[in-house]
């Protein structure tokens, strides 16, 4: 294939990727799989934007914090709930400060058990100021009102047109919840207190407005602007609210996105204790606490954050938020006229393809590790750079479909690289993994007749090595730096070998597969052999460090050991031909080695090796293993050093109680006794594992069979 033609394949090939890649994000967001990430980072965008606006001086709160729930109470002899005569003084203290307007974040729906007259008082300082707005609360009780209540000053506002005609249908409410009427009726404005938050409990979007009795509703943000502006109606358009000369941008569901300013002390804050303590002292002729000009001309909320009165909310600025923050900042959004809106749809599916096709066609042309590791972070960053931007242009770009679409794009453009292209490397790599054993040579120097096809039966123990995630070993070397890497490491292995006796079968690749016991007799044969694993695994443990200095690589290798009757001679064609075993054992043994990784150990062997050691090693028993291939069941063993046993005695013995109440089908009692030592032990974490398994989904039979489903 010429290049040109190759790069056109590639081209195509990363363009079915990408179009695959974001229709599969796009597909997982509709169907909101995607909240997970798309939530939090919008959190971080707007904890990262958050700033205040020019509005942000001209709104004061009011807090009912606890330390002025603790000053009533010490001071003034007021249990919870406060008397009315509280909340009057901070409704004069304001009046009397000429603020823009006053809102109330509170439920007055029960009378004062201090009597009417407590509830009138209040209803005289309400009645005398202009500015007052209070709280209802949305309500699927049936015994609340589902009309405006007569005799209210307040009875919503007119909708043009009604809201069945516009595109947008806001939240209708069928119930609210009101003041008794004392306090009611005299109130300017009434607004909805409802802050209904994500499926995750957190608050980024309100309604600025429901429908209750054909007539509008406002959220307690807007009320305290539409408390001191002339309007007549309000009107739901394509995608806003236009009430009093204000326009509020909407989403499908009629809520607006919040552009949130900070933490809740953005808002300058007072105690509800200095507020009153304020008005009582100007009163008496004395010198206020607070300043009443520092109220003056600015819109004013109070609300609670003492945390027993339960009125915190989750947003994007922390957990604990006071409620009545969430209506300052609909307020400060209104006054700032810069609200957030959802960006068009076309614009996320748009974006999404991009980034996917960007990742496939770009991964698809990756040749190197390096080059990859540097798409896979700039598709990971682009998608979060362009919703930082977006923002800051008053949008909320979703980006999360695209954080899913670009990274997959690449990744499956880079397996498929492997797949189309990695043959190659293989085959020069199996090229250079055939040679000769010198104990084969020396005997062939003896006795040159040996140099025939044949072999004899005779009992070996057989030895398989394997070099943990080799294939990315090799893809992140040049082949002089693999190859140099690889003649360390078989160097050391298959010098301790010799030294133990053994024959060098083969290397495959990085795999070593080497015998005891021929062409050269070996008596203790499965002592030579297992000795020689220990060996090549401590030895690897010195030789890591330096293997990491000088190629990047830290290596590691599981054995797999059994011992068994083979035919073992020269094998293969009349022109060329390897002195090799030919039997099921050494398949065993190659199974052993794979079956490493179950567990997570390094060297493993079976009972037919088990039984040849004598009493030279301490065998942990690891499990009764059923392997592809072979229908009977074999015990399998890890071997170590007695000096290593005697420093683990408390692992090994809580792993054999573990083992033998598995091996009884007792899957909780095994579970326990593995969790206490599965962070020291990793057999011990397969087991845990696997009893958690079977205890979800219990065996019909249980005969204590581990059974393998895969090499």
């Amino acid at each position: 294939m010429s290049a040109t033609a190759n790069a056109k394949s590639k081209l195509w090939h990363g363009l079915v990727i990408g179009v695959l890649s974001a229709a599969c994000a796009l597909c997982l967001w509709h169907l909101g799989f995607l909240n997970w990430l798309e939530r939090p980072l919008w959190d971080l965008r707007a904890r990262l934007f958050a700033s205040p606006s020019a509005a942000t001086d001209r709104i004061r709160l009011i807090y009912l914090d606890q330390s002025s729930l603790d000053w009533g109470r010490r001071e003034q002899g007021w249990p919870w709930p406060w008397p009315r005569e509280a909340y009057a003084a901070i409704v004069d203290f304001c009046r009397r400060a000429e603020t823009e307007s006053l809102a109330f974040d509170v439920l007055f729906t029960e009378p004062s058990r201090d009597g009417v007259e407590d509830d009138l008082a209040f209803r005289e300082a309400i009645a005398a100021c202009p500015v007052f707005a209070t709280a209802v609360m949305p309500t699927a009780d049936e015994s609340a009102p589902k009309t405006w209540p007569d005799g209210f000053r307040f009875k919503g506002i007119r909708l043009d047109p009604q809201p069945g005609s516009a595109s947008i249908r806001p939240h209708e409410v069928a119930a609210v919840s009101f003041p008794i009427p004392e306090i009611g009726e005299p109130c300017c404005m009434l607004g909805s207190a409802h802050a209904l938050p994500d499926s995750d409990n957190i608050v980024r979007r309100l309604a600025p407005a429901a429908v209750f009795d054909g007539r509008l509703l406002p959220a307690l943000g807007l009320a305290s602007v539409l408390v001191s502006t002339n309007f007549e109606s309000a009107e739901f358009g394509k995608r806003a609210l236009s009430i009093g000369g204000i326009s509020i941008p909407l989403d499908s569901g009629g809520r607006t996105i919040l552009r949130w300013r900070g933490p809740h002390q953005v808002h300058r804050a007072v105690s509800a204790q200095a507020v009153i303590q304020s008005e009582v002292r100007l009163r008496e002729g004395a010198k206020p606490v607070l300043d009443p000009l520092e109220f003056k001309g600015r819109h004013v909320l109070f609300g609670f954050t003492a945390p027993a009165l339960g009125d915190l909310h989750a947003t994007p600025m922390g957990a604990l938020q006071p409620g009545v923050t969430c209506h300052a900042t609909m307020l400060d959004n209104i006054l700032a006229g810069d609200f957030m809106a959802d960006a068009p749809p076309w614009s996320c599916a748009a974006w999404t393809l991009l980034m996917g096709i960007a990742g496939g066609i770009l991964g698809r042309f990756c040749s190197r590790p390096w080059l990859a590791a540097v798409l896979l972070l700039c598709s990971a960053a682009l998608p979060s750079a362009a919703g930082l931007v977006a923002y800051q242009a008053g949008f909320w770009l979703p980006v999360a479909p695209a954080h899913i679409a670009s990274p997959c794009g690449v990744v499956a453009a880079l397996v498929v690289n492997y797949a189309l292209e990695g043959r190659q490397k293989r085959l020069i790599k199996n090229a250079f993994k055939q040679y000769l054993s010198p104990h084969v040579i020396e005997k062939l120097i003896e006795d040159p007749t040996q140099l025939r096809l044949g072999g004899e039966a005779r009992d070996l123990t057989i030895f398989f090595s394997d070099v943990k995630g080799f294939t990315s070993i090799s893809e992140s070397l040049d082949a002089e730096r693999l190859t140099s890497l690889l003649n360390e490491y078989l160097t050391a292995m298959t010098d301790i070998i010799m030294e133990e006796g053994g024959t060098v079968d083969k290397y495959e690749g990085d795999a070593i597969i080497a015998f005891w016991n021929a062409p050269v007799a070996v008596p203790d044969h499965a002592t030579r052999g297992v000795n020689a694993a220990i060996r090549c695994q401590a030895a690897l443990a010195i030789l890591r460090p330096e293997l990491a200095r000088k190629y990047g690589h830290g290596i590691y290798c599981r054995i797999g050991m059994n011992t068994g009757r083979v035919v073992v001679g020269n094998m293969g064609s009349s022109q060329r031909f390897n002195y090799t075993f030919l039997g099921d054992a050494g398949n065993l043994a190659s199974r052993l080695e794979g079956a490493n990784k179950i567990f997570g150990t390094n060297i493993m062997i079976s009972e037919f090796t088990a039984r040849s050691l004598g009493n030279a090693f301490y065998l942990r028993e690891l499990s009764r293993l059923r392997v592809v291939g072979r229908h009977e069941p074999v015990r399998v063993f890890e071997p170590m050093t007695h000096d290593d046993a005697g420093r683990r005695s408390d692992v090994l013995e809580i792993f054999s109680r573990g083992l033998q109440a598995f091996y009884a089908g007792k899957f909780s009692e095994a579970a326990a006794l593995f969790e206490t030592i599965a962070a020291a032990d990793s057999p011990a974490k397969a087991y845990a594992e696997k009893c958690r398994t079977l205890l979800q989904t219990p065996p019909t039979s249980w005969s204590g069979v581990w059974e393998l489903t895969e090499k």
